[in-house]
């Protein structure tokens, strides 16, 4: 190459320039929707993370970086962080199993088929806030149907009336007479990863089955013709052919356990003795309860962002070169 070819052109320089201006227009709404709800914010909460202050903001005192270092060393944060954690394996991969499982049954031809791909993925028609309501009742100590399983299994019931405990009010409701599955500190976390792992069900049916059914009939009939049966044709035709949507599955579940909050909110509260208190409830009990801590809230949705950001990188770097694309 000669160095008149090596050094750009004028009229190149000057199309490239116009060709940018004429994208402006087109990128301008997603600029100002990204800078306005994603950007700004990101700053707002890096700005607020240097600064003690009142409830109402009217006062704030400068500490710099020692926010930082008090809130991310606290028994407050690694306790939710280990929370966070344990609460992703308990609803992310069991979901995605479970998914697969009645995706692949779903993508049978079988008469009537269509009822059972609705009734698989019905969960996802299901807001957080109703799925919550519904397995508070499932869980009633007195009419929920996990207890009366339990007590049919011959084990005993799960409620409140443990070791002479609170008995009910005259005007307790069905929330204050919920059983002690969400009041257990050994059980409320994993009864809340139940009830999440029921509303995730759903969506992983659906992504699964959409990739099932863009895997072509003809490896299938090839794999029959070797003699392979039907769980070598799962091992060694489905998977591959699943492992980019598995991928997927697996990086947007991450991403909505350490994103879970409503479920907790109406469930246990973050309670018992913050043993379901993830994450994103305690940046919102940090900032928006007593003494209204925003800044050590912002300094936690910093490393919120921070340990999701790494963690989806990690997936990316571990798994992609296990996925195969055709």
């Amino acid at each position: 190459m000669t160095a008149a070819e090596g050094v750009a052109r004028p009229g190149s320089l000057v199309r490239s320039a116009w060709r940018m201006l004429a994208a402006l227009p087109f990128l301008l709404p997603s600029m100002v929707l990204f800078g306005a709800f994603v950007f700004y914010p990101l700053g707002k909460a890096v700005y607020l993370g240097f600064f003690i202050s009142n409830p109402f903001r009217t006062r704030q005192i400068y500490v710099g970086f020692d926010q930082y270092r008090e809130v991310l060393t606290s028994s407050e944060f690694v306790s939710s962080l280990l929370v966070t954690g344990t609460f992703t394996l308990y609803t992310v991969f069991p979901a995605i199993a479970i998914g697969t499982f009645l995706a692949v049954l779903a993508n049978q031809r079988l008469p009537g088929i269509i009822v059972f791909r609705t009734v698989f993925s019905s969960t996802i028609a299901a807001s957080v806030a109703i799925s919550a309501v519904l397995w508070l009742v499932l869980l009633h100590p007195s009419i929920g149907v996990l207890n009366e399983a339990v007590e049919a299994a011959g084990l005993s019931r799960v409620n409140w009336l443990q070791d002479g405990g609170w008995a009910v009010g005259e005007h307790a409701t069905v929330f204050d007479m919920v059983a002690a599955w969400f009041i257990d500190p050994n059980w409320a976390l994993i009864s809340v990863s139940l009830a999440t792992l029921w509303m995730n069900i759903g969506l992983f049916t659906v992504i699964v089955l959409a990739g099932l059914q863009t895997i072509p009939e003809e490896l299938y009939e090839a794999a029959r013709v070797d003699g392979a049966g039907r769980w070598q044709q799962f091992r060694h035709v489905t998977l591959p052919m699943l492992s980019p949507t598995l991928f997927f599955a697996s990086v947007i579940g991450m991403i909505f356990a350490f994103q879970s909050f409503g479920q907790i909110q109406i469930l246990t509260e973050g309670g018992p003795v913050d043993a379901s208190t993830v994450m994103l409830y305690s940046i919102y009990e940090t900032g928006f309860e007593p003494p209204f801590r925003v800044g050590a809230a912002a300094v936690q949705s910093l490393a919120l962002f921070a340990i999701m950001l790494a963690l989806t990188l990690a997936q990316f770097r571990m798994l992609a070169g296990r996925v195969f694309y055709r």
